[in-house]
């Protein structure tokens, strides 16, 4: 079966420490004020004694059907067999329309280069036999990365045993990031 590459993110163990983002602009040279990935809070729920905050970590969600590599009119933004979607910088010529089609707002202009600018899945990490960076940095393991086919991986051992959602299903993409929001107690050896 072909490699199909994707994240797992268990909301419960996310604790808003960043470390993924730091990590992230660290290892790709994303400029100041740009971020390829986030985490972002549910604010404050419920009243006091009984409040919860949810905090939900982010990337581009190398879709299956990705909208960005259909509306890109030079094929700079293109997805590769494993899944993995990118942009060929040199082919780049800033129009933006892979930003507005982005239904997840993974996407921005880098304002060093003029180009499309995303989340790589640290293709040079995964190159080298390593996880991308903000997985790797990931205090609470929230973030999890690997081979949604290979039934031996991390990744699709959480799936089998946890309900999962994707963000805006309905909108066709395909998304290949699966959220968990139970409690995880630990998570399983894998790929």
């Amino acid at each position: 079966m072909a490699v199909r590459m994707g994240f797992v993110i268990i909301t419960s163990r996310c604790i808003d420490c960043d470390a993924c983002m730091v990590a992230c602009r660290a290892e790709n040279d994303v400029p100041i004020g740009k971020t390829r990935n986030w985490v972002k809070s549910s604010g404050v729920q419920g009243k006091f004694p009984n409040v919860k905050e949810v905090f939900r970590p982010g990337n581009c969600m190398h879709c299956e059907h990705p909208p960005c590599v259909s509306v890109c009119p030079t094929g700079a933004s293109y997805k590769r067999p494993d899944g993995i979607v990118l942009v060929e910088a040199r082919k780049c010529i800033g129009c933006k329309y892979c930003i507005t089609a982005c239904p997840y707002d993974a996407r921005f202009a880098n304002p060093e280069t003029g180009k499309a600018d995303k989340c790589t899945f640290c293709l040079q990490r995964l190159e080298q036999g390593l996880q991308p960076a903000c997985v790797q940095t990931c205090l609470g393991k929230s973030r999890q990365a690997g081979d949604l086919n290979d039934p031996n991986s991390v990744v699709s051992k959480l799936i089998e045993k946890y309900p999962t959602r994707q963000l805006l299903k309905q909108v066709g993409t395909g998304p290949n990031i699966y959220y968990i929001d139970d409690v995880v107690p630990e998570i399983p050896v894998g790929k």
